[in-house]
């Protein structure tokens, strides 16, 4: 039986998942973005690939669309995600999110369970598969008889070295806006017994170096706050310290950089939709080559 598969939103992260998609013989895909244009591009002339145009403020539009379909991805910012799950909920459809579970997804759990739904979230790179790799190493120390004394976790999108062009050592394969909120959010772990919290303003002047064999050295530093992980992987009596690697001279480029990022991005920025469509000026900026190249490639 063939599904129906909802996309919401069409910027750098949906070009992989859609091609993906479009390859599976069961599966018709609509994806749905403010600009028609950007999601006909996603699905070209695929005979099982549609393109609509949708606001996620229609709350009419939007359960018209989340009710046509079986499942919902949704690639939208994460401050749309909760009004795309009540409509999953009204209307009985799994939904999939890359994003963090804030507690207003958490309260959704009970309803979603009677309901028998799927609501799965941090189901991107990071979060996502870093979780997977992180449950893999620890359950197979577990599983030797082995006692997890500390766990040091590290993941994150790097450029190719042909492709490492620019003073960050970084592309950008995601919303640049997101990336840049990202930079703004203190980070907070456990080490040696003790709560580390480290103020966005200084997240970039505290990092490590990390040695990847094979790979070479390089920076990493501590991306949000990890210590909720720490039940969830069940590793409450281990120092855990996870982070984002990045080439060297990452954080030093990015800490000076940042430090205007606050008055670019607007503080707004983190509890309004209006303020993350990008305004007239915003749309000029042309990140040229600073695009990953990975996502580029034709269908």
């Amino acid at each position: 039986m063939k599904k129906n598969i909802l996309v919401l939103g069409a910027g750098f992260v949906a070009r992989p998942l859609v091609r993906y998609l479009l390859k599976l013989p069961d599966v018709s895909v609509t994806v749905a973005s403010r600009t028609l244009d950007r999601a006909q591009h996603l699905v070209g002339d695929h005979a099982r690939g549609n393109a609509e145009t949708l606001q996620v403020e229609n709350t009419e539009k939007l359960s018209q669309s989340v009710s046509a379909a079986d499942i919902v991805i949704s690639l939208l910012p994460w401050i749309h995600h909760i009004q795309v799950a009540k409509q999953c909920l009204a209307h009985g459809r799994h939904l999939v999110t890359t994003s963090y579970v804030k507690p207003e997804m958490e309260a959704l759990d009970a309803e979603v369970r009677k309901k028998n739904l799927l609501f799965l979230n941090e189901i991107g790179v990071d979060p996502g598969i870093d979780h997977m790799a992180a449950m893999r190493v620890i359950d197979r120390v577990r599983k030797a008889g082995g006692t997890i004394t500390s766990f040091y976790s590290y993941c994150g999108g790097l450029p190719a070295p042909e492709c490492n062009s620019n003073p960050f050592g970084y592309k950008f394969s995601w919303s640049p806006l997101g990336v840049m909120l990202a930079a703004l959010s203190d980070g907070r772990y456990m080490e040696e017994g003790k709560i580390i919290d480290i103020p966005a303003e200084k997240l970039f002047q505290h990092y490590r170096f990390i040695d990847i064999p094979d790979a070479g050295i390089y920076e990493a530093y501590v991306n949000r706050d990890k210590l909720p992980y720490r039940k969830i992987y069940g590793t409450e009596s281990t120092v855990h310290v996870p982070g984002n690697p990045m080439q060297m001279g990452h954080c030093e480029s990015s800490g000076t950089a940042s430090s205007g990022w606050g008055c670019w991005t607007e503080t707004k920025s983190l509890t309004s939709a209006d303020s993350l469509r990008p305004k007239p000026w915003q749309k000029k900026l042309d990140f040229g080559e600073n695009i990953c190249p990975a996502i580029l490639p034709p269908f």
